[in-house]
């Protein structure tokens, strides 16, 4: 429960509550019992079967329809109450999750029906006659995407900490386009149902509808063998580099508080958390001894170690769903004053999205305990990258980070620094709580290299923790002029890359 926010359980109570209230009057004499249950039938059968990731694919909407189309607005209702207990629940926890899902859909097909009702929607469906049927159907269906989208808004805000300006924008075009196909898969169903033919007939829409299902199922089997490909790819790394252990998912945190913060659409974030997590991949293909060798590496095994974003980018050049997310992995050390690499870009030659990587890897860096210094707090963390804002970093996104903590705070157990506060009752923007790694706390990240400020950080180093300007690529070994590195020695033990 400690992953849920009590504002969140209290919004999930309410509409638990509010359903209920809808749902009473379907228990007075005179509800057609037979219709209902078997409506519910269809619509739990379809739910457990096309469940998928913890929330229902949207598939079996039909059957919500027809029966708002067929039933009064409290037995509408009911329809979707015991699919949506009943349905495939992954994440935690699941009655909460349950008893959400059962409510709001409840809550939309009772608007719906009062909807369909106050337009003679039952009279002209018993005795259809096109096009009277289409407007009161038409009506019911944009009641039930409005309900779904003023509910799926709130639990942004009050689950997700989602701001309220933003909580809302597109969902209602996401939700209606569904509906309005469901509903005219619907309609059909209602018509035949109240035909002479009766339900036999109308069940005979099921065909197409066991097609709808089979398309969604493939489509979340391919995001999840996306999600297993990702997940292999990022245990390989952590496998291989042990002090990074952690460091990719953190990133993929932080890059989706960015983007959320910067207003970005869904499929973009989504884009952007695969960027973050897979943006150090390439160490794959640095050796081992370079990742884990004790003191400061050599110029030469600098350059080596420079070369993983190049490799992350062939590794995954042939992913296809990663979209941009490429140009994220291969220019993430890019730094805005053109002193990165791999290519010296810079300002907005840099992609997007590998400048919002490039907040995100750095301000896990510093917030990340590390075998020679413990974490910083989030705070110190923030103002070293305001510092270091428009010379290695875009001001866009660093802002838009900071930001984004002052609202959500950052998980200690994100962190691993003992002395890092969270907002109450903070989760990340997923959604998702984050956990400790397999050694019992949060791995040290990589650093973000690169010469560029004028002085150190707020202990004397650079952005990413590790060292000043003149550090080497990986904050260990001797800068360009060829000194060392102040507080850099083999005693330290290996450091983040």
């Amino acid at each position: 429960m400690r992953s849920v926010p009590a504002g969140a359980r209290g919004y999930v109570l309410c509409a638990a509550l509010g359903a209920a209230v809808c749902v009473a009057p379907a228990f007075a004499p005179g509800t057609a019992w037979n219709a209902v249950a078997l409506l519910a039938l269809l619509y739990a059968a379809g739910e457990r079967a096309v469940s998928r990731g913890g929330r229902a694919v949207p598939a079996y909407q039909p059957v919500l329809l027809a029966g708002v189309f067929l039933l009064p607005p409290a037995a509408a209702a009911l329809v979707a109450v015991p699919g949506a207990l009943l349905g495939h629940v992954e994440r935690h926890p699941r009655w909460l999750r349950r008893i959400w899902r059962a409510a709001h859909l409840a809550l939309a097909a009772w608007a719906a029906g009062q909807a369909h009702a106050a337009l003679g929607g039952p009279a002209a469906t018993a005795a259809p006659g096109f096009p009277y049927v289409l407007a009161p159907a038409a009506a019911a269906v944009l009641c039930f995407a409005a309900v779904l989208t003023v509910l799926d808004g709130g639990i942004l805000v009050t689950a997700e900490r989602v701001p309220p300006r933003r909580a809302w924008r597109g969902l209602l075009p996401g939700t209606l386009a569904p509906a309005a196909v469901h509903g005219l898969a619907g309609l059909m169903m209602a018509v035949l149902w109240s035909s002479p033919y009766g339900p036999p007939a109308a069940l005979l829409v099921l065909l197409p509808m066991g097609v709808s299902c089979w398309v969604f199922g493939q489509y979340h089997r391919e995001r999840a063998a996306h999600r297993a490909t990702i997940r292999a790819l990022v245990q390989a790394v952590d496998i291989k580099d042990r002090y990074t252990r952690g460091h990719s998912e953190r990133v993929g945190r932080a890059s989706v508080m960015i983007a959320r913060e910067l207003g970005m659409d869904d499929d973009r974030v989504e884009l952007l958390r695969f960027a973050g997590i897979l943006h150090d991949v390439g160490k794959l293909g640095v050796p081992t001894r370079l990742l884990r060798k004790e003191g400061p590496l050599t110029p030469q095994e600098r350059r080596v170690l420079e070369l993983h974003p190049e490799y992350g980018h062939e590794m995954v050049r042939g992913i296809g769903f990663l979209g941009q997310a490429r140009a994220a992995i291969l220019h993430h050390h890019e730094r805005i004053d053109g002193s990165g690499y791999p290519y010296g870009l810079k300002g907005r030659q840099i992609p997007q999205c590998a400048r919002v990587v490039a907040v995100a890897d750095a301000f896990d860096a510093m917030t990340s305990t590390r075998s020679y210094r413990r974490a910083r707090p989030v705070a110190a963390a923030v103002a070293e990258l305001r510092r270091c804002a428009g010379t290695q970093f875009d001001p866009a996104m660093v802002g838009a980070l900071a930001r984004a903590l002052d609202r959500c705070g950052w998980d200690p157990e994100v962190t691993a620094g003992g002395n890092v506060t969270a907002a109450p009752g903070a989760t990340p923007p997923d959604g998702t709580a984050p956990g400790p790694t397999p050694t019992g706390r949060a791995a040290p990240g990589p650093a973000v290299p690169g010469p560029a400020t004028p002085r150190g950080g707020p202990d004397g180093r650079g952005a990413d923790g590790h060292g000043p300007d003149s550090q080497g690529a990986d904050g260990r070994g001797p800068g360009p002029s060829g000194g060392a590195v102040p507080g850099a020695s083999a005693a330290r033990g290996p450091a983040g890359r």
